[in-house]
């Protein structure tokens, strides 16, 4: 048994209370730590379970991780060592880190395929710059020491004092914690610059740095509010566990808690890191056609008019919106990730399902020619005219306001039908999450606010946080959410973004009232719902005939939910690693208004360089509009809503899959309350929002097909067969293996962006060959055929 230690503590002004500083005994990883009393409360800090050579040792090592109280108790220790988090060294490096990540996430904006960044990338180079930052500068603790040796008492001179300012220690978890969180909450700005990238390459409308900043840092800080008042159920519940950002945690706690000649899993975290680095330059460069491995193509590669046609819209799936790409494999890891890998044993069931009724629809649409498919492509993200080429956007909205002439002159756009059907999807999916929200989960939010109002929570990790730290006033969100409102407020009066002020109220309130919906069901399956089309609906209908308007609105609602899922993500990854509430407020509001500037400054960058690749085509292997295209034909085809989506029009089902959603997911509730189970399988656990989301996700969300067989091994191998069958490699490795290889393959990716991509100037294709055919004429570089060869 651990003796007790009685140490001197160190204030911390954020925290305002002094911290215990724990002896060696208490932090060596092989040794349990003894309970710490704070506050009369009795809080036991785990040590971490993989500690070193001999699992077998572990009790808990073959426990099978379900639920979110399993993965609080046997997957995360409850460990604080008390260091402080807030520090000179800490707000530096963040804000450096901050820029670098924003870079990175802008840069995946304008990818071909939508990417989930895993934040084990910049853990890694905060890791490195903080211990090179401890270790080759003059530390504070270390000249303390030998002044003490030589007969120093009392209060250290001034010039130790301020050593110890800059440099006062070892790099530590909590600073560590810090870079990574203020970096995650700068790069938040990301996806509300997609308005602003959609305006500038399809609209000729002026674009000012004060509308995307003041409107940026206005949409996150109102998300984040809105996730303040929502913690007890998006934070403090212990099924709120946000799965996919355990690589993240785990990776942080391995590389303070482990070393390397001691630590088995922390050397198989480098072994990975160091493959994957030197690997990923193969498929994301020198050896594209890794990324879409198509054994049906490389048979049918000389077809050629309809039989090549059907072939590709079957098996390609290389670039966007070639097809579906059945059976076609990607071995690139940038495209895999550790998100999909992370994801629970039933979210990846939803998954699967979903897809194969999508591959079942879009066939079905398309070759029945529902919604005049044939007249179109079979897979498009962009307004199409009824002929089947791209629709004259720019032209039909001049100056982002509805020209009656000049759609008198060109007509309506169409939709391909298979992203009609997404759109109609992606609309019930919304339905659906209000609806199984309010009819499943509706006394579980009720009783977290009443537990937390009396001071009793069943997550652990939050209740330590309880006893030990000082947690966040309500009112500081609360002013959050009225600073972030004046600031919006402004820009809809003063700027030129054709967005009424009652228009950007209600946008709001649509924010407050689906964002703990969504955050609710993201905290516990790893992901989402898109609410994007939602917002835009709603904006159709309130400002109608303005695209650019329609994209505002939905940036200050759709937008703003997003961001108070991601904050209250990292909110929670502050619980996990003990960093204290107010340190993490002051470091997310610091790393979102950074975000505001940083990622301005990065698109308009990335946009002037590629403008007409990013604006006219389906892109290349290296840079693609299509998220921006998407983007911008759903503000348009939303704008023209009471043409488009009105009774008895070709669309009209679209919106009435609102509908759809709630009453599907009300005839499952009536189904449960009568069958609760099918002999031993819960009706409970199957979740409509997502199986909904997913039946329809491929032409909106994963126009790049070839990586979905990829993900979909990938995250049953780990959660079904390491989870069940080997539990305890699941637990020690398989969270900083996937971990390692995030950061690996991301290192890689940012190196080639810039040297040879194109985001820092001119690009250098690497030379055509067999395995790399992406300046060719022929465009698929996955071999599969062309109709008109």
């Amino acid at each position: 048994m651990a003796t007790t230690t009685i140490v001197v503590g160190a204030l911390n002004p954020v925290e305002g209370k002094v911290v215990d500083v724990p002896t060696h005994g208490a932090i060596d990883e092989k040794l349990a730590t003894e309970a710490a009393q704070s506050k009369g409360d009795e809080i036991t800090s785990a040590a971490p379970e993989y500690d070193g050579e001999d699992h077998e040792k572990d009790d808990t090592s073959e426990v099978i991780i379900i639920t979110g109280a399993d993965a609080a108790t046997h997957l995360l220790p409850l460990r604080d060592d008390g260091q402080p988090a807030l520090t000179f060294r800490s707000i530096f490096l963040a804000t450096c880190l901050s820029a670098f990540q924003a870079v990175i996430y802008q840069i995946y904006q304008f990818k071909p395929t939508a990417v989930t960044i895993s934040g084990t990338f910049i853990v890694l180079i905060a890791y490195f710059a903080g211990k090179a930052w401890a270790n080759f500068l003059p530390r504070g603790d270390r000249f303390e020491a030998r002044w003490r040796e030589r007969g120093g008492v009392g209060k250290p001179p001034t010039w130790i004092t301020i050593m110890s300012f800059f440099n006062h220690g070892p790099w530590n978890l909590k600073e560590h914690a810090i870079c990574a969180i203020t970096a995650t909450s700068a790069s938040n700005a990301a996806p509300s610059v997609q308005v602003f990238a959609a305006q500038d390459l399809f609209y000729d409308l002026p674009l000012s740095a004060t509308t995307v900043v003041l409107t940026v840092i206005s949409i996150g800080l109102f998300g984040y509010g809105i996730c303040g008042i929502m913690r007890p159920i998006a934070v403090w519940h212990v099924e709120a566990v946000y799965w996919s950002t355990l690589p993240t945690v785990k990776t942080l706690q391995g590389l303070h808690w482990q070393e390397i000649k001691n630590s088995k899993p922390l050397r198989w975290f480098w072994y990975s890191f160091g493959g994957m680095f030197f690997y990923e330059f193969f498929p994301a460069y020198i050896f594209p056609w890794l990324n879409s491995v198509s054994i049906p193509c490389l048979a049918a590669m000389h077809a050629t008019g309809d039989k090549a046609k059907v072939l590709t819209n079957l098996f390609g799936g290389s670039i966007n919106n070639e097809g579906l790409g059945l059976f076609t494999l990607s071995f690139d890891w940038q495209y895999i990730t550790s998100f999909q890998t992370s994801l629970p044993l039933k979210l990846q069931a939803h998954i699967a399902a979903g897809i194969f009724v999508c591959y079942l629809a879009m066939l079905g649409i398309y070759y029945n020619n529902s919604w005049d498919a044939l007249s179109q492509p079979f897979m498009s993200t962009r307004l199409r005219s009824a002929d089947g080429t791209a629709y004259p956007t720019a032209k039909v909205f001049v100056g982002g306001v509805l020209s009656q002439d000049a759609l008198a002159k060109y007509g309506l756009p169409a939709l391909t039908g298979s992203f009609a059907y997404a759109i109609f999807m992606a609309n019930a999916a919304i339905g659906a999450l209000i609806a199984h929200c309010a009819l499943f989960w509706g006394g579980d939010i009720m009783r977290a606010y009443k537990s937390a109002r009396a001071g009793k929570y069943d997550d652990p990790h939050h209740a330590h946080m309880a006893a030990r730290y000082k947690e966040t006033p309500w009112w500081w969100y609360v002013v959050v959410l009225v600073v972030s409102f004046v600031m919006g407020l402004v820009v809809v009066i003063k700027e030129n973004v054709t967005l009424e002020a009652w228009s950007y109220i209600v946008a709001l309130i649509l924010g407050i009232i689906i964002a703990p919906l969504s955050t609710i069901l993201y905290s516990r399956y790893g992901n989402g719902i898109a609410t994007n089309n939602l917002s835009k609906m709603l904006a159709g209908l309130l400002v109608p005939d303005r695209p650019v308007g329609n994209m505002y609105f939905a940036a200050w609602s759709h937008n703003v939910i997003g961001n108070a899922v991601t904050l209250s993500n990292d909110l929670k990854m502050g619980e996990y690693l003990k960093v204290p509430p107010r340190a993490m407020f002051l470091t997310q509001i610091y790393g979102t208004i950074l975000g505001g500037f940083l990622n301005y400054a990065v698109m308009i960058s990335i946009v002037n360089g590629n403008r007409e690749l990013l604006v006219d085509s389906d892109g290349n292997s290296s840079w693609s509009g299509a998220t921006m295209q998407s983007y911008n034909t759903s503000a348009a085809s939303w704008a023209l809503a009471r043409y488009l989506y009105k009774a008895g029009g070709k669309y009209e089902m679209v919106p009435i899959g609102l509908a759809v959603g709630a009453g599907a997911v009300a005839v499952h509730r009536i189904i449960v309350y009568f069958k609760p189970k099918i002999h031993n399988f819960s009706l409970n656990e199957i979740n409509l929002p997502q199986f909904i989301q997913y039946a329809g996700f491929i032409p909106y969300q994963q126009s790049q097909t070839c990586v979905i067989f990829s993900q979909l091994i990938a995250g049953f191998f780990v959660q079904y067969y390491l989870r069940n069958y080997r539990p305890r490699i699941f637990k020690d490795y398989s969270y900083l293996v996937t971990g390692a290889f995030d950061g690996a393959s991301l290192t890689v990716l940012f190196i080639l962006s810039f040297a040879v991509f194109g985001a820092g100037g001119t690009s250098t294709p690497f030379p055509n060959w067999w395995g790399n055919r992406a300046n060719d004429d022929i465009p698929y570089y996955d071999f599969c055929p062309v109709a008109d060869s």
